[in-house]
């Protein structure tokens, strides 16, 4: 077991940062200093690309398409309409009055037909920046990015804003990295900080790429918990060796 955002670091080339992780599950941001996770800089948020898809289909139900076109949306069509379609808008209440800056876009359905898409194209990704849409009252991942630097000390805090890390499958939305550098160049507006918000092509996959990379390092050979110790102490001395 280790720490995902760790892991997603490490893909990165880099053991101390921020990384903010958007999953099919959950999303969450993690400070990591040296390899270690900081308890006090670590926030999680109850959306992430399950719920996406689901607020996809709701709003596809609203839409004045016919019925029978979305009868054909299973989860798995949901998902690939979701990650061909879907774009995070840097203008969100901008697009809207305009019905979106990238026009609309159609997709294939199994059955052949032919299914179209408007504002459900930056509104299906929205939640992760305004969960309120969703019904959540938690802040939205740039302000839990956000909260999670302002528990850091000065140099530490201006260290990790030039090294924030996406990863996650959530994180693949065109336009996703662009607004989480908007959202917290607003937020720090005046610190006079460099804010850099590393988006590697592979970011879906970081945490296994991390892993690997990880697992092979010698210095982390001294971070596991090894089978020997398990056996000793049992499954929760997880909790003592993390």
């Amino acid at each position: 077991l280790a720490n995902s955002g760790l892991l997603s670091l490490c893909a990165h080339g880099r053991v101390t940062g921020l990384a903010v992780e958007a999953g099919a599950g959950a999303s969450h941001v993690t400070s990591v200093r040296e390899g270690r996770t900081l308890r006090k800089g670590t926030r999680s948020l109850g959306v992430a690309g399950d719920h996406l898809s689901r607020h996809l289909q709701r709003l596809l139900r609203e839409s004045p398409a016919e019925p029978w076109r979305l009868q054909a949306l299973t989860k798995k069509v949901l998902t690939q309409l979701k990650e061909q379609c879907c774009y995070v808008s840097l203008d969100y209440e901008g697009d809207l009055r305009e019905k979106g800056s990238q026009g609309a876009a159609r997709f294939q359905t199994p059955d052949g037909r032919w299914l179209w898409l408007g504002k459900e194209r930056f509104c299906c990704p929205e939640p992760l920046f305004r969960p309120q849409l969703l019904q959540h009252s938690c802040p939205g991942l740039h302000r839990l990015a956000g909260q999670s630097l302002q528990t850091l000390p000065e140099p530490l805090r201006s260290h990790m804003l030039g090294n924030i890390v996406l990863s996650g499958g959530s994180s693949m939305f065109p336009g996703f990295p662009e607004r989480m550098c908007l959202e917290l160049n607003s937020l720090f507006r005046g610190a006079g900080v460099h804010i850099e918000v590393l988006a590697n092509p592979s970011r879906g996959t970081a945490a296994w790429a991390g892993g690997s990379m990880a697992a092979s390092l010698t210095s982390f050979q001294h971070t596991w918990m090894t089978r020997g110790e398990y056996e000793e102490h049992g499954a929760q001395y997880v909790h003592t060796k993390f």
